[in-house]
């Protein structure tokens, strides 16, 4: 269960960010929540009686901002969700380098710089938990999106490398890896209903994902029921990445 787990969640105010927050709400988890959207995540937190702190996470100073505020609303911080991202589409002769640039920043760098300083604050409580929302396309080729299959790679690298050097420290790491999911970013890649039922069709179990069937793949990671699994690629991708 996730009963009383301070939870920070990234990227909480669209698609899968925000399933998981509801669902980590239904659970009982204490949230605390953040995105680039102040209007629609003040509401979501007000829906859910959770706090919202609006933070693009690039910004050098967001890690500390939002662990200081975990540790001054609740005094800890047990779960940290990295859920924020972005895609551009194109292959290698289309990604410009400001494309790639802030990939990179959002999904790898921003990553990486929140959980330094959340393990910081987990270790000196006796452990914690963080889940990365990663993807499928960092487990085969991504194709038309040379920038965000890469991120997505070196976001497994970084869970297994992160899990590898902080179990002994009561803290486990672990990431989800999700298909094609039925949000807006996928909807605006799609660009029309035609080619969304051409992708579900393509996915094996015939369907797409929705953003629920990611937020409780995330909500196992993070809960007691997970505590051997640490350094895990969980796909929730309907079988695309096993065949």
């Amino acid at each position: 269960m996730l009963t009383g787990k301070v939870t920070l969640i990234t990227g909480a105010t669209a698609g899968i960010g925000m399933a998981t927050a509801r669902l980590f709400a239904e659970r009982g988890a204490k949230l605390l929540l953040t995105g680039r959207n102040a209007e629609a995540g003040e509401a979501l937190a007000y829906d859910l009686g959770a706090k919202f702190l609006p933070t693009d996470v690039t910004d050098k100073d967001a890690p500390a901002k939002l662990i200081d505020w975990a540790e001054q609303t609740h005094g800890r911080l047990d779960v940290l969700v990295n859920n924020a991202g972005i895609l551009f589409q194109g292959d290698s002769q289309a990604c410009s380098d400001e494309q790639w640039d802030l990939t990179l920043a959002v999904n790898v760098t921003a990553v990486f710089r929140l959980s330094r300083a959340a393990v910081v604050v987990m270790a000196r409580q006796g452990g914690g938990t963080i889940v990365n929302v990663a993807s499928d396309w960092g487990l085969v080729a991504a194709t038309q999106a040379v920038a965000y299959g890469t991120s997505k790679g070196a976001i497994i690298q970084l869970t297994r490398s992160m899990a590898a050097d902080h179990a002994r420290q009561g803290i486990r790491v672990n990431a989800v890896c999700p298909g094609d999911t039925d949000t807006a970013m996928l909807r605006h890649e799609a660009a029309s209903e035609a080619r969304l039922l051409e992708m579900a069709e393509a996915i094996p179990l015939g369907r797409l994902g929705q953003p629920r069937d990611v937020a409780a793949a995330i909500a196992f990671l993070a809960s007691d029921d997970a505590s051997f699994i640490t350094g895990a690629m969980l796909p929730v991708d309907g079988g695309n990445s096993a065949v």
